[in-house]
């Protein structure tokens, strides 16, 4: 897929017509990756990708001009969207309004919303139309310097250990930025509130068992050296990072599931590197071990009563 900058490049998707622009344009100038890769990558991601994105109502981050210029997010589908991309609208307390959500469902419209250069896509924890029910709880391990992904490694593995005796099972992928991220799938009848209640019990778990490496507060002041795990993330509005998503580092590091063999291979060898992926290698992943992360939508767990 090529094109010079300036230029408009009209391809036919799955039956729907779509102009792309800019396809030769540099989105991450220290890896001359352009719009025309990421669109190959979103593309070539999509069978695995579009199965945990489907029904739920997306944040869109935008990076016009490239990953070290400015971004904004974009809840409110664009006015230009095509007749064709589905929305969901969510009253906004905030904004005193609905919000028009895009739903991005199948290939042209991921393909319509790369070519936007929304490089990161960030989607609720529910699907509509039931949008009050999560479908997992989530934990985001997010290190405070000089911690690093390795000791959110360790944390991962630590709430690996104390959810499995109550016969739960959870799944890990790498945030694509700094941290690592859990998912405890459930898909089965629950609220916000009864997934944050689990989430934070966790978290405050962790933060007494190992010796001052967690911290389940959000103040910046007492996360330097630590762990945050992150438990309000388990919230009706906010989003999370999408699988398989780009992120807006310096390489096209993207949101990868793991092993949790991988992730204790990386933690007892010091390999930090192991736990990046960028958007070729995640490609090849993929061809070799399917996609890891598809329990998630398919296992059905129910929350023990704390």
């Amino acid at each position: 897929m090529g094109g010079a900058q300036g230029t408009r490049t009209e391809v036919t998707i799955e039956g729907r017509t779509l102009s792309l622009s800019n396809l030769g344009k540099v989105l991450y100038p220290a890896a001359g990756f352009t719009k025309a890769r990421v669109i190959d990558y979103y593309t070539q991601i999509a069978r695995a990708m579009l199965p945990h994105i489907t029904g739920r109502p997306m944040t869109l981050k935008r990076y016009p001009n490239g990953v070290d210029q400015p971004f904004f997010f974009e809840k409110q589908c664009p006015s230009h969207a095509p007749e064709w991309v589905r929305t969901y609208s969510i009253w906004s307390e905030d904004s005193h309004r609905d919000v028009d959500y895009c739903l991005v469902d199948d290939l042209p419209t991921l393909v319509w919303v790369a070519n936007l250069a929304a490089l990161e896509l960030h989607p609720l924890l529910s699907r509509v139309p039931d949008v009050g029910r999560p479908t997992a709880v989530v934990f985001d391990l997010d290190p405070g310097a000089p911690a690093g992904v390795l000791d959110c490694g360790e944390v991962a593995l630590a709430i690996r250990d104390l959810i499995e005796p109550f016969g739960l099972h959870a799944l890990v992928k790498t945030s694509g930025s700094k941290g690592l991220q859990i998912y405890l799938p459930l898909n089965t009848p629950v609220t916000f509130d009864d997934a944050k209640t689990f989430a934070h019990a966790v978290a405050q778990t962790l933060e007494r068992r190992m010796n001052g490496k967690v911290v389940s507060t959000m103040a910046k002041a007492v996360r330097a050296g630590r762990v945050f795990v992150d438990w309000s993330q388990n919230d009706e509005h906010k989003t999370t990072i999408a699988v398989y998503s780009l992120r807006d580092r310096e390489q096209p590091t993207v949101s990868t599931p793991l092993t949790w063999k991988e992730l204790e291979a990386a933690v007892r060898t010091h390999d930090r590197d192991s736990l990046v992926f960028t958007a070729p290698a995640v490609l090849e992943r993929i061809s070799a071990l399917g996609d890891l992360f598809a329990p998630a939508n398919d296992l059905r767990q129910t929350l023990p009563t704390l």
